[in-house]
């Protein structure tokens, strides 16, 4: 017997988070996706024989997901092959690599090699930020809905430890001297969208999550943990809809009721997660003037992430570089002040780098390359012409990669390439305004002053994803699933409590009535 009908918009990560938690404990559950493919940002670019992630490429912290799967009674290693990866990345200051490990032993001498004095630094750090990571990882599990949820024992525990008035930088600085390994400890900023230099301090949990707990690769790409998600989903019954857009979300008496697809058809449901991109989904789902807190005008107003420009390249020939590689721009706090304050495009950019086939030979034929590259870029509140700058973006990124030895002439090999603009990432993603990482993580835009994951303008309504608590990344992307999904149960416990109450109450009624 059903528990009830949930209709779930988008196949994100956390729309499929949100309907595996369900559809495994009795929900019937479908979720509708405009694309013809799943996994949103977190989902499979294939060119020709070549396979890349779409966006995510770090994946951390996999008991967690392994912890929504065993809710299920299902396994997250029967569906999917995690390798750990050592070193994490090799990050690259000009001549100086850096390949951070999370054995602390033998990180304190690279450190020492490479940043003499700071060994123990790091070794602080790690104590330092795992007992900060303890007191808020609590705040991270349950949601923020009202003035009252500050007022628990979890919070007063954490505020010491939250570091929220200073930066990301300003904290690292306290454990290190050398700019370039504080470099290596606050790019994870870049995680949220941010600069290191306006990210609250709160987020150095971001690099002591990746030294503490490692970096891993599913076998096929970080895309494979949804298509997992989606395998449980229908072992349960629960149905994906690809190709199947939602034209706006149906309301009577201020509870939502169901979608209208963009085919026409009405969908009834008892309750309805968006996972779509919360600003797009905001402005789109809903009739104008049916939204007070999250109106066109009000959205406008809100702060958000950078944006981010993709390179998908099939190379064929091989490229033995490590999985993860970050060149840093030679002048890296200039490179993020123009791209989060200047909103313009660097001459001199840093540039990710993820060459996964070196572990995994699922992703190119063999003796080739699927080379995935990333660049922050402004997202579109900026004035850069993506339709003249493109191809010029592109060719420089090229020409920064040549110079890397293992990468030397690669480009006379490219047999296979796409490219993601900021442009592209709005018109043919659904992304507000390009950025990638969703609503920026400023103080006034976190816990309680973030979008709830149940809904304020909408009963029946929860939203999974980025653009709510607790914020972007896959494992906050997770906990979100998880938080809206126990809401949404909690109050389903309460209505068949109070509906068999006042059903036993009016029985009871009824029997007296028969006696006299």
């Amino acid at each position: 017997m059903s528990l009830g009908k949930v209709a779930v918009i988008g196949a994100g990560p956390g729309g499929l988070a949100a309907a595996m938690e369900l559809a495994g404990r009795g929900y019937q559950v479908t979720v509708y996706e405009k694309q013809p493919y799943i996994g949103g940002r977190t989902s499979r670019v294939q060119l020709g024989e070549y396979k890349f992630d779409r966006g995510p490429t770090f994946f951390m912290m996999p008991q967690l997901l392994e912890e929504m799967f065993e809710s299920v009674n299902r396994s997250l290693h029967d569906y999917v092959k995690l390798i750990e990866l050592d070193p994490l990345y090799r990050l690259q200051f000009g001549d100086v690599h850096f390949s951070p490990t999370r054995d602390e032993a033998r990180m304190v001498e690279r450190i020492e090699e490479l940043f003499p004095g700071n060994g123990q630094g790091y070794l602080r750090f790690m104590k330092e930020e795992g007992e900060k990571f303890n007191r808020v990882s609590p705040l991270l599990q349950r949601p923020f809905g009202k003035l009252s949820d500050y007022i628990s024992r979890d919070v007063f525990q954490a505020l010491p430890r939250l570091n929220a008035v200073g930066s990301v930088y300003d904290r690292l600085s306290r454990y290190f001297t050398d700019e370039k390994l504080k470099y290596a400890f606050t790019f994870q900023a870049k995680y949220l969208g941010m600069s290191p230099w306006d990210c609250p301090g709160t987020f150095t949990i971001l690099a002591y999550l990746e030294h503490k707990f490692g970096l891993f690769h599913p076998i096929g790409g970080v895309n494979r943990v949804c298509e997992a998600m989606a395998e449980v989903i229908r072992e349960y019954g629960g149905v994906i809809a690809t190709s199947c857009g939602v034209k706006s979300v149906l309301s009577k008496n201020g509870k939502a009721v169901g979608l209208l697809l963009d085919s026409g058809d009405k969908i009834d449901a008892d309750h309805i997660i968006i996972n779509a991109d919360f600003a797009t989904a905001m402005n789109r789902l809903f009739e104008p003037g049916e939204l007070h807190k999250y109106s066109s005008a009000k959205l406008a107003k809100k702060k958000y992430s950078c944006s981010t420009f993709m390179l998908y390249l099939g190379v064929d020939r091989e490229i033995r570089m490590p999985h993860h590689t970050v060149l840093f721009a030679e002048n890296y706090r200039e490179n993020v002040h123009d791209i989060m304050t200047k909103k313009v495009l660097s001459q001199d950019a840093s540039i990710y780098i993820h060459n996964p086939g070196i572990i995994d030979a699922s992703l190119a034929p063999q003796g080739k390359t699927a080379l995935y590259a990333l660049m922050p870029v402004p997202n579109l509140s900026a004035n850069v012409k993506w339709e003249e700058q493109q191809q010029r973006v592109k060719e420089a990124m090229i020409n920064r990669m040549e110079q890397e030895p293992e990468l030397k002439g690669f480009s006379s090999h490219i047999e296979e390439e796409a490219i993601i603009s900021p442009l592209d990432w709005r018109n043919d993603h659904d992304v507000y305004e390009g950025a990638t990482f969703n609503l920026a993580h400023t103080l006034d835009q976190m816990m309680l002053l973030r979008p709830h994951n149940r809904f304020e303008e909408l009963g029946n309504c929860w939203l999974v994803g980025g653009g709510t608590h607790p914020g972007s990344g896959l494992p906050t992307i997770f906990e979100s699933a998880r938080i809206s999904t126990r809401l949404l149960m909690a109050q389903d416990r309460k209505d068949r409590i109070r509906v068999g109450g006042a059903a036993s109450a009016l029985h009871k009624q009824k029997e007296a009535t028969q006696w006299k």
